[in-house]
């Protein structure tokens, strides 16, 4: 019985430590004009996050892992920032389009 016990504790722990999650990105927009964020993944694939208020952050949605590369095309500016960064199963990261003179990205990174 103890040996059952045993390999069940054990088999309900490995399940637990290696349970993973995809990876998930949102878009933080700390400006006041709208943007719409594209975000080409690893794979091929693209996502849109599009008007995005100012002072506004959007819901998490998953992506691909491997390194994935943001644009932001912003109300009213010439600039479209762009940044890469790799996404990783169990992270959260936020795209932030930054104030300032110069639109620029920024990207946060959290465990989920």
């Amino acid at each position: 019985m103890k040996n059952l016990l045993a390999l069940l504790l054990l088999f309900v722990l490995t399940t637990v430590a290696c349970s993973s999650e995809p990876p998930s990105v949102r878009v933080k927009n700390e400006r006041t004009t709208k943007a719409n964020v594209q975000i080409k993944m690893s794979n091929a694939n693209t996502i849109n996050i599009n008007d995005v208020q100012g002072g506004t952050a959007t819901p998490y949605q998953e992506i691909a892992e491997g390194v994935s590369v943001a644009t932001a095309v912003i109300q009213n500016e010439t600039v479209s920032p762009t940044t890469q960064f790799t996404a990783a199963k169990d992270r959260n990261y936020t795209i932030v389009i930054l104030q300032g003179q110069i639109p620029s990205l920024r990207v946060d990174s959290e465990d989920k």
